[in-house]
């Protein structure tokens, strides 16, 4: 059985990193879970998907990104979490 990663990605994290940690991850997994909170974690997520499918476009491959919200508890605070599916296809 093939488990779906999860991946964290923070408003300091770089793009262009994540981006290569996810075409990494889809060599084998079919899929891939990012978790940002704040818009500028979702800024960096977004682009790193985007540069991520161009990463795997060379070989044939498009990326579908499903968006989605979810609640995480941090330090007793509920907060408002976006959570991003990618997929191959």
């Amino acid at each position: 059985m093939i488990t779906q990663e999860v991946m964290r990605v923070k408003s300091n994290s770089q793009s262009v990193k994540v981006a290569g940690a996810i075409a990494s991850i889809l060599d084998k997994n079919p899929t891939i879970e990012l978790h940002a909170i704040g818009a500028g974690a979702v800024n960096q997520a977004l682009k790193a998907v985007a540069i991520a499918r161009g990463y795997v476009a060379p070989q044939g491959i498009d990326l579908v990104c499903v968006p989605g919200f979810f609640n995480v508890t941090d330090d007793g605070e509920v907060r408002t979490a976006m959570r991003l599916i990618v997929k191959k296809c």
